[in-house]
């Protein structure tokens, strides 16, 4: 697939349309207080938040185009500067209501997943991350496969935009914990529906998606005796096993983005189990909440400021956190905190010129649920703290 598009450009003297080339580079910094958060050393101060990008795409006939981007990144223990192809295409539109893509296509799930990787498209450093967590940006931005795609007028009522994917994930082991090994998608497929009103700025939607991780998971042989002992490991039991975890998510979305203002709010339910032989390592099936509300206004050309409140419940059925382990102990709240996280996020961005953009935020956070034991010394999430911040300065260039 990628070969492709340079076969185009070896012939484009003959082509009326240039190569369309964008770059970004961007710098960050963390500061957290009470807990680590996205870094391991963030309550000390992180700079391990940097992206690069660059991007190539042509118009190769008047209904193909075909596009790529490579891109590098470093947060916490993530990225760690590896360079891999973020997406790239080959498309091919036969009407407006009718278009094909293949290759490794963004995701379209939700508002704002498809410009997720695109820090100049908004205005908050993070998009609220109870619908777009950072952390799980490599896996949910893109899928390997097919896409059919297209706009329907409707005339008086506005048009429908439909999406319609399938494919898989290849996802960087790297990125996964020493536990797991072989993680591969065996498929995932998807649609969305954006109906875009006849009043200027306002469109809604719903998009959904179904997939399956598959993994080998290893238990230290140190543990293996212990769990025999236990009675916790079934007959015949080898080591690595494998995991399952088949996952349905949901989303409906409202934005209305008009004459510098923008309002928006999603609301999403995530239904995710983990199938394991080893019932020490299997979860039955759970439904999370997550919703958010925001706002920015375009106040001068080169100052914007936005704010968001967003929350997430892992458990629907339990959003107070009565079954976690943990959640009476002394140390812990009366409720276990890892049951809920609500976001409220304040940012100011400035556009000091037209290719360089500034931008200042800071989180309230109440709840640990969207925290990482790893980065927290392997706490349980209810025995972290439970009122706590995050402050975050970020600097990003792009043409």
């Amino acid at each position: 697939m990628v070969v492709l598009p340079a076969v185009a450009w070896a012939d484009e003297a003959s082509s009326p349309l240039p190569i369309e080339i964008h770059a970004f580079v961007s710098q960050g910094f963390i500061k957290s207080t009470g807990n680590n958060y996205l870094a391991e050393d963030s309550t000390k101060g992180s700079f391990e938040f940097t992206e690069v990008g660059i991007n190539f795409s042509k118009q190769l006939t008047d209904r193909m185009r075909a596009g790529m981007q490579l891109f590098t990144h470093d947060l916490g223990p993530l990225g760690n500067y590896r360079t891999r192809f973020d997406w790239f295409y080959l498309d091919y539109r036969f009407w407006d209501w009718l278009g094909v893509r293949a290759g490794r296509t963004k995701v379209p799930f939700g508002l704002y997943n498809e410009s997720s990787d695109i820090d100049a498209a908004r205005v908050p450093v993070l998009l609220p991350q109870s619908l777009y967590p950072v952390s799980f940006r490599d896996f949910l931005l893109a899928q390997t496969g097919g896409e059919v795609y297209g706009i329907v007028p409707m005339g008086a009522a506005g048009s429908l935009e439909y999406r319609l994917y399938g494919g898989t994930v290849f996802y960087d082991t790297a990125d996964v914990s020493s536990t797991l090994s072989n993680v591969r998608v065996p498929y995932i497929f998807g649609a969305r529906l954006m109906w875009q009103a006849p009043i200027e700025g306002l469109q809604l939607g719903a998009s959904a998606q179904k997939l399956r991780i598959d993994a080998d998971a290893s238990i230290p042989a140190t543990e293996i005796a212990k769990l025999q002992m236990a009675g916790e490991l079934p007959a015949g039991f080898t080591n690595p096993f494998k995991l399952q975890v088949p996952a349905l998510l949901a989303v409906a979305s409202i934005e209305y983005s008009a004459h510098d203002l923008l309002l928006a709010s999603e609301y999403s339910r995530w239904r995710v189990s983990l199938e394991s032989p080893v019932a020490l390592y299997a979860v039955p099936e759970t439904t999370s909440e997550r919703f958010y509300l925001m706002a920015a206004y375009h106040v001068t050309p080169w100052f914007t400021p936005g704010v968001y409140y967003s929350v997430l419940f892992p458990n629907v059925d339990d959003r107070q956190g009565r079954n976690l382990p943990l959640a009476s102990t002394p140390d812990a709240a009366p409720i276990g905190r890892g049951a809920y996280q609500h976001d409220l996020a304040l940012t100011v961005r400035y556009d000091l010129n037209a290719y360089w953009l500034l931008k200042l935020e800071s989180h309230y956070m109440h709840g640990t649920a969207g925290l990482s034991p790893e980065l927290n010394g392997n706490r349980p999430l209810s025995t972290l703290v439970e009122d706590w911040g995050v402050f975050l300065v970020k600097t990003t260039a792009y043409f």
